[in-house]
């Protein structure tokens, strides 16, 4: 009894595994993705924004990773700096000039294993009416059932970085960093099977 208990087990086990294995499409979940940027601040604090309410899609296929595409779009009205007067600063003309273009986005390029749940992303990213290449560093954090919902879910960590003078945001650099530094979760769920 012993062993077909094992046997059924290690059954369910490569069934659930190839469920995952195969190429699936999920939906960013907002409420659990948080896009952070930072830039250095004269040389003495590395101020910090938050990019809320991101969604969008995520192909994946573990089996192939360079199969995999992701599309992101944020709403830039969702900046928050943790400092009311500067969300209104980076929202302006000057900065982000979200009431002329009101959304950013990233669509994937190109995607490539470069180790054990390691992945690096080239995409362009569409900002202030501009497009230019960045690439993200990412880490796959975990795939499988999601416990409460009970469809197929997986979760990224990512890192990248841009120069803000190339999408036309130039103001007070360099006493204000020209980098601006990212810091990226994500997850997604697909639809029930």
């Amino acid at each position: 009894m012993k062993i077909k208990h094992a046997l059924l087990t290690a059954l369910l086990a490569v069934a659930c595994g190839n469920a995952f294995a195969e190429k699936t499409e999920y939906q960013i979940d907002p409420t659990h993705t948080m896009v952070i940027a930072s830039w250095s601040h004269m040389g003495f604090s590395n101020p910090m924004a938050n990019f809320a309410d991101a969604t969008g899609k995520l192909v994946y296929d573990r089996e192939n990773p360079a199969a995999s595409t992701v599309q992101v779009e944020i709403p830039m009205q969702s900046l928050t700096s943790f400092v009311p007067a500067l969300d209104t600063e980076l929202k302006g003309k000057d900065y982000f000039n979200v009431e002329q273009f009101p959304k950013a986005v990233f669509t994937s390029t190109a995607v490539k294993a470069v180790g054990e749940s390691r992945l690096e992303v080239q995409g362009n990213l569409q900002l202030r009416g501009v497009t230019r290449p960045v690439t993200l560093n990412v880490v796959l954090n975990g795939q499988g059932e999601h416990p409460m919902k009970k469809v197929p879910a997986i979760g990224f960590d990512a890192t990248g970085s841009f120069k803000r003078s190339e999408f036309g945001i130039d103001k007070y650099i360099p006493a204000i960093s020209d980098d601006i530094q990212l810091r990226i979760t994500v997850e997604a769920h697909a639809d029930k099977k």
